[in-house]
């Protein structure tokens, strides 16, 4: 560690970065977590989603530091600007959660609901499905809802029939995995 990063010189400590010395990212993020964390939160209103916001925007200015220019703006403004990203980005997926379940509520065949049980398991399997990423979502919602076959859906979102059947392979999984764990509590 070179005089300057003990220093902790901010000139030294970005060059360090960009070098990839993992002391140098340990110091920005002491310096720095605080301030993620708290927009964050402010932002986001659960502790759980600002740790994520937080991970993710060091990870994605680890990975992305060789990009980062100090002429343009000083690493906090940058990371600000990664911070500030990653709660847009948590925020969209929640209005898209959002409007999957309000979707689905909506598409209930209010006559073929009979029992209240249909009610429960249809919400259940419906935040099954809001934790599936976009893509796999997307499919099960096709093949399900929608009720195309795997061609059809290959053909709609311009994907390999292969790669169709493996996300709706994996997503069953995910999901059954995820309902047996709801189960048993």
């Amino acid at each position: 560690m070179t005089d300057l990063l003990k220093d902790n010189d901010e000139s030294s400590l970005t060059a360090e970065f960009q070098a990839g010395d993992e002391r140098a990212l340990a110091i920005i993020y002491e310096r720095w977590a605080r301030l993620v964390y708290g927009m964050a939160l402010r932002s986001l209103g659960d502790v759980s989603d600002a740790e994520d916001v937080t991970q993710k925007v060091f990870v994605a200015a680890w990975l992305g530091r060789t990009g980062f220019d100090p002429s343009r703006a000083r690493l906090a403004a940058w990371l600000v600007g990664i911070t500030k990203n990653t709660i847009v980005d948590v925020h969209e997926k929640r209005a898209r959660d959002r409007r999957d379940r309000e979707a689905l509520i909506l598409s209930f065949d209010r006559e073929s609901v009979n029992e209240p049980d249909e009610v429960v398991d249809r919400l259940v399997i419906a935040d099954a499905l809001a934790e599936l990423p976009e893509v796999p979502r997307q499919i099960m919602r096709l093949a399900f809802y929608d009720r195309l076959t795997h061609a059809q859906i290959a053909s709609r979102l311009a994907l390999p029939l292969g790669t169709v059947k493996s996300h709706i392979r994996r997503s069953l999984d995910r999901m059954r995995q995820r309902l047996e764990v709801s189960d048993g509590a």
